[in-house]
């Protein structure tokens, strides 16, 4: 039951954020939410990280170690044709690449980590702005995101549409850091 109804605010939080998207460094009433949604969850959340970016912190037990999680918060300038009940309310702007959904899901992890997550060290969640035009990433960093954070690792996800529903796709070294395909493995 418990997973059925986090499911259920997953998709809430996607069609919410899919229903209002943002362009790169627009992204305020989205990164709003998060913030809010990240407090609720009892983390520490940093506001305005690279502009709009968002980073939340969780700390349970004692080790050192740490993870880095992140999502990417902005939308496309395209304009939405489907009419979904969900529909962009904004002209010229979509959820086209899914971010609403790279969102949704991480707010979906932290919820069940800060609620039930049974692990030792320090998780932070950071939901970037700018993905899609590459300025993002290096603001948030310019900003200091890993200042004061020694986060060891850094993880974060991509839909790929066309891919078999219920396998991914990875290789050894960074991965989705740059707009040129490369090639993956599928598992």
């Amino acid at each position: 039951m418990k997973t059925a109804r986090l499911h259920q605010r997953m998709v809430d939080w996607r069609h919410d954020f899919h229903a209002h998207p943002e362009l790169g460094f627009e992204e305020s009433r989205t990164a709003n939410r998060v913030a809010e949604l990240l407090e609720s969850f009892g983390l520490k959340v940093n506001r305005g990280v690279g502009g709009t970016g968002v980073v939340g912190v969780l700390k349970k037990g004692t080790s050192s170690r740490s993870i880095g999680i992140r999502a990417d918060m902005d939308a496309l300038p395209v304009t939405e044709a489907d009419g979904c009940l969900y529909a962009s309310k904004h002209s010229g702007k979509m959820h086209a690449c899914g971010h609403d959904g790279h969102t949704a899901m991480l707010l979906g992890a932290v919820c069940d980590l800060a609620t039930s997550g049974v692990f030792d060290g320090s998780a932070y969640f950071i939901f970037q702005p700018n993905e899609e035009h590459g300025l993002g990433a290096s603001a948030m960093i310019r900003d200091g995101l890993f200042e004061g954070a020694a986060i060891d690792e850094v993880y974060a996800l991509h839909n790929i549409p066309g891919m078999a529903v219920g396998t991914f796709a990875t290789r050894a070294g960074p991965i989705t850091a740059r707009a040129r395909p490369r090639r993956y493995q599928n598992v």
